[in-house]
């Protein structure tokens, strides 16, 4: 079906936040809203991946840069928490739906760190004047102390990372927020030696039905087996249908 990219510019806290709103050829579709994880951007490959396959299917979506990430302003050390990154969500949605170019219907998604951020936001969410109606997270931490392997070298887009980092800004335990979340998809790898698997559980145990957890067998942090990533495509699709009761239309 035809569709419409939008570039996407909001404030939040002050910082100029990039994103791309992606819109099917309807009037008022619903929305799904993304978060990216800790050292993405828009332009990761599930982000990219739904805003094909959400617009194919009636649904718009809405992915942008954090503060400190890709195109947006910030500073990545300085300006990176799980609070921050949730006001960013928060200021995401709402600067979405005063476009007034969908319905007040949304679904979150987030991937890694992203995925937290949509547990930490979801009750904060539902203050806002909209439906919200489900969510899809892929190998989400809601005990920050589990994480395994902690980025600490320095790569292409920032210097190394003091351990002091995580400490202070990156320490969290956000169990109670997820037993306020319902119509939830969670995919998790059972070999992820980022975010081990057991965060998938907790979550899952925690949330309110109707809920389901997809375990990737042998699968990574990156889900980069391509079965895992036909099945997030194929299942993640399926679920915001239901989610917005949607009829398929592959």
């Amino acid at each position: 079906m035809k569709s419409l990219s939008q570039k996407i510019h909001f404030i939040s806290d002050g910082f100029m936040l990039k994103g791309i709103l992606h819109l099917p050829d309807i009037k008022n579709p619903p929305l799904v809203v993304g978060s990216h994880g800790l050292e993405g951007s828009k332009e990761s490959a599930k982000q990219t991946v739904l805003s094909r396959l959400l617009v194919e299917n009636h649904i718009a979506f809405f992915r942008f840069d954090h503060r400190g990430c890709g195109e947006s302003q910030g500073d990545f050390i300085k300006e990176t928490s799980l609070e921050k990154r949730t006001i960013d969500f928060i200021n995401a949605v709402k600067h979405t739906l005063d476009l007034q170019k969908t319905s007040r219907n949304i679904a979150i998604f987030g991937s890694s760190m992203g995925g937290a951020t949509c547990i930490n936001a979801w009750n904060k969410l539902l203050q806002i004047d909209i439906n919200l109606c489900g969510a899809v997270l892929c190998s989400a931490p809601i005990k920050s102390r589990t994480i395994e392997n902690i980025p600490l070298n320095a790569n292409d887009n920032r210097p190394a990372l003091p351990l002091s980092f995580f400490k202070k800004n990156l320490l969290f335990n956000i169990i109670d927020k997820a037993k306020s979340i319902s119509n939830i998809l969670i995919f998790h790898g059972d070999a992820d030696k980022t975010v081990p698997v057991s965060n998938a559980h907790d979550i899952y145990n925690a949330a309110k039905r109707p809920k389901r957890l997809i375990i990737h067998k042998n699968g990574d942090h990156q889900m980069t087996s391509k079965k895992d990533q036909k099945e997030f495509e194929a299942e993640s699709t399926a679920w915001f249908l239901k989610c917005f009761d949607i009829p398929s239309h592959q």
